[in-house]
């Protein structure tokens, strides 16, 4: 189940969020949001992965080395977009591209520390580490410090070095 945020939707277009960011800004950190069993089955279907070890709790209890089954490293990675978005309290809906646009860019760092046990609870915390141009074209590169917490534990699930570019209309 994903928790949504109960305040309202931000006025703000994605240019105005996007160009918000200084370096080492504080965002600060999303709601929770619990992995279910459902989660885990659709991701592992989409990315044709059966894997018993997320998608078999018989199997996960009887042979897995965590007493059941536990999120795919990479769904936990994908949430990154939604508990940024919750942690900026962020209206899900994009503003029209003529104002431009922001894209994932990819990652400098990527580690996925601790496994997430099904049912547990995940939230993302986020701090702006550099904000940057990348081209002549008025593009910015904005790189994050994102880690995923898992409630009641004192490691992460993921910490990262996360990019996202703005690309203005006229680029």
């Amino acid at each position: 189940m994903i928790t949504t945020p109960t305040t309202a939707p931000q006025s703000r277009t994605d240019a105005e969020q996007f160009q918000r960011f200084h370096p080492d800004e504080e965002i600060g950190y999303s709601e929770w949001i619990t992995i279910t069993q459902p989660m885990i089955d659709q991701f592992g279907a989409v990315t044709l992965d059966p894997d018993p070890m997320h998608i078999d709790p018989e199997w996960a209890k009887a042979h897995g080395p965590y007493e059941g089954t536990i999120a795919f490293g990479f769904l936990t990675a994908s949430l990154l977009t939604q508990l940024l978005r919750s942690a900026m309290e962020w209206h899900a809906e994009r503003s029209h591209t003529s104002q431009g646009y922001y894209m994932n860019y990819g990652f400098d760092r990527l580690r996925l520390v601790s496994p997430v046990p099904v049912d547990h609870r995940v939230r993302g915390h986020f701090r702006v580490i550099d904000v940057r141009p990348a081209d002549e074209q008025g593009r910015v590169v904005v790189k994050l410090a994102a880690t995923i917490d898992i409630e009641g534990s004192d490691r992460p699930a993921a910490v990262a070095e996360w990019l996202t570019i703005w690309i203005p209309p006229s680029a």
